[in-house]
């Protein structure tokens, strides 16, 4: 990789303890610099740092115990890492393990792990309680995300948003609608995180293509391609305008004990 570049990439790797020699290898392989995980399923004393370390590699993990949970593995010096989603106020508690963010050659990037929100309905006939948390954490990053840039300086989220953001982001919307990924509830929440000045950058190099991040395990989903589009790289203007490439590497999703998720990855100058 030139001096003059930076590679990210992001990936939900389904439990580093299962998949943490695979994810490694993809790290050497691909040239990445700074790799966001997202439901590494560990604790952040049980991840496998000496794996990553002995290879170059600094580790920094928000873990969680069995689920969620986010690390970022990177080859290159990181000027300060933060994990946890700014709250809107005091009162708000926050468990869970969804967001880490850094900040290196004059970016700031956050790499998050979004909360599915399904089901959607309770019993009762009501909002679920799950759809509920995730539009109030995507109101954490809507304000967080309008903050940040407010700075002048490049920013970049990426990770697994669990976002459908159109109907040719999956193989048949049809099966999805109604489901929290597709939701019209979500998706005006995602579209006021875009009319920030966030760009979805796959999107905005591929204004035709059609590509998915995302296999299920059930009915063959992978060899059939039935796919959905919910990794994203969303970049404001001032890191727009430093992209030189983004793509979608499905290699990894055919590996045996593969992840249902496949990464995506941006570079950017520098």
């Amino acid at each position: 990789m030139p001096s003059d570049q930076l590679k990210i990439a992001s990936w939900n790797v389904n439990s580093i303890k299962v998949r943490g020699p695979q994810v490694l290898d993809w790290l050497k392989s691909s040239e990445t610099d700074i790799l966001f995980m997202q439901e590494i399923k560990s604790m952040d004393e049980n991840f496998p740092v000496e794996l990553f370390t002995d290879a170059g590699y600094d580790i920094h993990v928000h873990g969680q115990k069995s689920y969620n949970g986010v690390a970022v593995a990177s080859r290159i010096p990181l000027d300060d890492v933060r994990r946890g989603m700014p709250r809107l106020d005091d009162s708000m508690e926050d468990e869970q393990a969804r967001y880490i963010e850094v900040d290196t050659h004059g970016m700031t990037i956050g790499g998050l792990y979004m909360p599915n929100g399904n089901p959607v309905l309770a019993d009762d006939g009501g909002v679920h309680p799950k759809l509920v948390y995730k539009l109030d954490w995507m109101k954490r990053l809507h304000a967080h995300a309008a903050r940040l840039n407010q700075q002048g300086r490049p920013v970049v989220f990426t990770g697994d948003f669990n976002i459908i953001p159109e109907a040719r982001d999956c193989w048949d919307i049809g099966v999805w609608r109604g489901d929290a990924l597709h939701h019209p509830d979500t998706l005006a929440a995602f579209r006021a995180f875009s009319y920030l000045g966030y760009t979805d950058i796959w999107r905005a190099f591929n204004p035709n293509a059609i590509a998915y991040s995302f296999w299920d395990y059930q009915g063959g989903a992978w060899q059939k391609d039935h796919g959905i589009r919910i990794d994203h790289v969303m970049a404001n203007a001032e890191a727009s305008d430093k992209v030189l490439e983004v793509g979608i590497d499905k290699t990894p999703r055919g590996n045996d004990r593969a992840s249902d998720h496949t990464p995506i990855w941006c570079r950017f100058r520098i």
